[in-house]
């Protein structure tokens, strides 16, 4: 199964009063696991920076005035995040809301909502009360978000991809339980197996005293003693 943690930073916080995307970082789980691939871009996104923007970011307009629009690595995102690939996201409606305006705007196919996994619902449902923000998740499971000092795409990703592996249960979500192919030859040998008497009967581990107080004990019960009874 295939899953791309994924992380937009934007200008603000609505696309259609004019912000937009200015980075996006995404990391590739296969079967919960890291594969090493990720894919990472800074985007021009054709406005100028507000303050408070890159503050949070530290992306200024002289760092992303070289960079390509959004419509120079739609494809090239698209073709990363493929076609059914579970997308996780922490807060997925605001980071959705922004790829597919970004893809409408450039005429590209848009995401179904429906392939989100939204970590911080997940949280909340998992911490009812508790704060589900990506740093206060991090505290939770003692994961190192030390040089998270700005909010970073690619970054904020692979620390995302370690708190959902712990709110689906850590490193081994299915404890361990999936079936791996057996060798033919071990199959076989397993298809084979038959419980057969032991060669040499365990011996018993009662004492005589137990045994003894035992015996006098069904005694009492009488005749109709399940212990009288014939086999």
């Amino acid at each position: 199964m295939r899953e791309i943690v994924l992380d937009t930073e934007t200008t603000g916080f609505e696309p259609f009063e004019g912000d937009r995307i200015v980075e996006i970082g995404a990391v590739e789980l296969f079967n919960h696991v890291p594969t090493g691939r990720t894919y990472h871009q800074y985007i021009n996104p054709e406005r100028s920076m507000p303050t408070e923007a890159f503050e949070v970011h530290g992306l200024g307009d002289d760092f992303l005035k070289d960079k390509p629009v959004f419509a120079a690595i739609a494809q090239e995102f698209i073709d990363f995040i493929g076609a059914d690939s579970k997308l996780v996201i922490h807060n997925a409606a605001f980071d959705m809301k922004f790829l597919n305006a970004e893809l409408g705007w450039v005429q590209k196919p848009l995401i179904a909502n429906d392939r989100a996994i939204d970590t911080l619902m997940m949280a909340r449902r998992k911490f009812p009360g508790s704060p589900a923000s990506l740093d206060a998740l991090c505290r939770r499971f003692n994961i190192d978000n030390s040089s998270r000092t700005l909010h970073g795409a690619l970054l904020d990703s692979e620390i995302l991809a370690e708190v959902y592996l712990e709110l689906i249960g850590g490193r081994q979500p299915v404890f361990g339980l999936t079936i791996d192919p057996v060798p033919a030859k071990t199959a076989q040998i397993a298809d084979d197996w038959r419980p057969r008497p032991r060669p040499v009967p365990l011996p018993s581990r009662l004492t005589e005293d137990e045994a003894e107080a035992h015996a006098a004990f069904v005694k009492k019960l009488g005749e109709n003693a399940i212990w009288n009874r014939s086999r």
